[in-house]
């Protein structure tokens, strides 16, 4: 008796008779021709089953190893707070982790660079006209508004001092500075006096105490006063890379490689091949970070103080992005579609709820175009002409939900730290996110480099990345929905202020709107 997979019956080898060949003819043979094949074996069911979870675990192999590191690196905390290891002890031990925070620091100069200027070098504006323009200013807008979102959300929950005790950080206390101090910073280092320095250094003014000598004359007796309470900031240096600086930069060179046609082709292939590469050596370094995610959550776990803190802080934190998430994706982006088109935002979010759950299933706008370009022009109805415009573009460069998140994940870290960020860092901190969520936005797991980004131009400390990444897994699915979300929205209003426009067009003009906006 032998097993035939393809048709998945049994045939006897054994010499059979005239009569079990014509049974045989009648009855299972034209069950096997008649359906193709019987029912599979057992076997064949585990074999089929075992290759189902592998193709799973293969897809996500990063996300499975990362929850296997926050597990393992918790587990191991526990273990070795009965120690009471030194803090030589634990830095040794947070060693590896160390490593992950200096390769992705290392990554962040010249991913900005080529992302950026790869980015805005290959858009022409004047191509799409208007509903260009006005897609351009909707994504820029609701960046924006997802920035002070979170930066709102994290300063009335304040995930970051949910526990009682303090964290010194690794900078030291700055000096203090006024208003407008920050601000001339800010505008000094959009504009820096030399681009190699700004890949290391950053303009922070720093108190110079000026010596005021009081002389009066008391019975002819000169009493002499020392007064050094009266600072004057001056223009200084502080380490770190001057992101904003690369990133005026960046965007001004880009544009201005836009412009200048078959003469930029050159610079134009030069950084489209920089990032991708670049893209390539951080989707290889990446796989390292479940690695480092152990060692830097074992040194966090036997530092604290209470272990119920990091629990409490981690609720908070994740707390305070859900909070967040929903304000920008039930109210804000809901009120601007109500606004604009006077029409009922339940009834849009019913078309488009395919396009939500599958985002959250894939974790990816890319993966989810499809089916949102799918759910926007058939359930909605919407101009083929806008939706093959914005919606590849816009899972590409509208990120409201990462840049909301990172704006949290700034402040969460900084409320750990004590540290009270000034009216110029949180604009760094506003224009750094919305930089960092589109120039970013094709690298897996963008959350773990653009985090770093953002710390790094605001000049907050690092090592405390492990804690916003042990649910990063679930809260990027919740950003995606947010990005999908935006794109549809975004669509919806385009069109509504791009009606006369589309009404008026002419079908030449169609067909190269459509064939300029990658058809699928």
């Amino acid at each position: 008796m032998s097993f035939i997979p393809s048709l998945g019956v049994f045939i006897n080898e054994e010499p059979q008779s005239s009569q079990n060949v014509s049974e045989m003819e009648s009855g299972e043979a034209v069950q096997a021709v008649g359906t193709g094949y019987s029912e599979p074996s057992g076997e064949a069911t585990s074999i089929m089953k075992r290759s189902k979870i592998w193709d799973f675990t293969k897809k996500h192999a990063f996300v499975i190893l990362t929850m296997i590191g926050v597990g393992i690196g918790l587990g191991l905390g526990f273990v070795l707070r009965h120690l009471n290891m030194s803090p030589r002890e634990i830095q040794y031990l947070t060693f590896p982790g160390e490593l992950l925070l200096r390769i992705l620091q290392m990554l962040v100069l010249p991913l900005i660079i080529s992302s950026l200027i790869s980015g805005m070098a290959n858009t022409d504006p004047r191509a799409y006209g208007k509903i260009g323009f006005r897609a351009f200013a909707y994504y820029m807008v609701t960046t924006v508004v997802a920035v002070f979102t979170g930066i709102v959300v994290a300063v009335l929950i304040q995930p970051g001092k949910s526990s009682k005790h303090t964290l010194e950080t690794s900078s030291g206390e700055a000096e203090p500075l006024k208003s407008l101090d920050a601000f001339l910073d800010l505008i000094r280092n959009m504009l820096p006096l030399n681009l190699v320095e700004a890949c290391f250094r950053k303009v922070r003014s720093v108190f110079k105490y000026s010596l005021i000598v009081v002389a009066f004359s008391i019975l002819k007796l000169i009493l002499v006063f020392f007064h050094n309470h009266l600072p004057v900031p001056m223009p200084g240096t502080a380490d770190g890379i001057n992101v904003l600086g690369l990133l005026v930069y960046s965007i001004a060179f880009g544009l201005i490689l836009s412009s200048m046609g078959p003469q930029g082709e050159p610079l134009k292939d030069f950084f489209d091949c920089l990032n991708k590469a670049v893209m390539r050596l951080v989707s290889i370094v990446i796989w390292y970070s479940p690695v480092g995610i152990i060692f830097l959550l074992a040194g966090q776990v036997v530092k604290m103080a209470n272990t119920l803190d990091i629990g409490r802080e981690i609720a908070m934190y994740v707390l305070c992005v859900i909070t967040g998430m929903a304000v920008h994706s039930f109210l804000t982006l809901p009120l601007i579609y109500f606004i604009v088109t006077r029409k009922n935002p339940i009834r849009f979010f019913r078309g488009i709820l395919q396009a939500l759950v599958t985002a959250f299933g894939t974790s990816s706008s890319s993966a989810t175009l499809p089916v949102t370009v799918y759910c926007m022009e058939k359930n909605h109805n919407m101009d083929r002409r806008v939706t093959r415009l914005m919606l590849p573009i816009g899972a590409t460069v509208n990120m409201d939900g990462s840049a909301l998140y990172e704006a949290i994940a700034a402040f969460f870290i900084a409320q750990r730290h004590n540290i009270d960020l000034s009216a110029g860092q949180i604009i760094v901190l506003s224009c750094v996110a919305t930089a960092a969520s589109i120039g970013a936005a094709g690298i897996p797991s963008a959350g773990l480099v653009t985090v770093v980004i953002v710390l790094s131009a605001v000049g907050l400390p690092t090592e405390d990345i492990s804690l916003v990444l042990i649910f990063d897994w679930f809260l990027d699915r919740l950003r995606t929905v947010a990005n999908v979300l935006g794109d549809c929205i975004g669509v919806g209003v385009v069109q509504h202020l791009s009606r006369h426009e589309l009404e008026t067009s002419s079908p030449a003009e169609k067909d190269l709107v459509v064939e300029m906006a990658h058809p699928f």
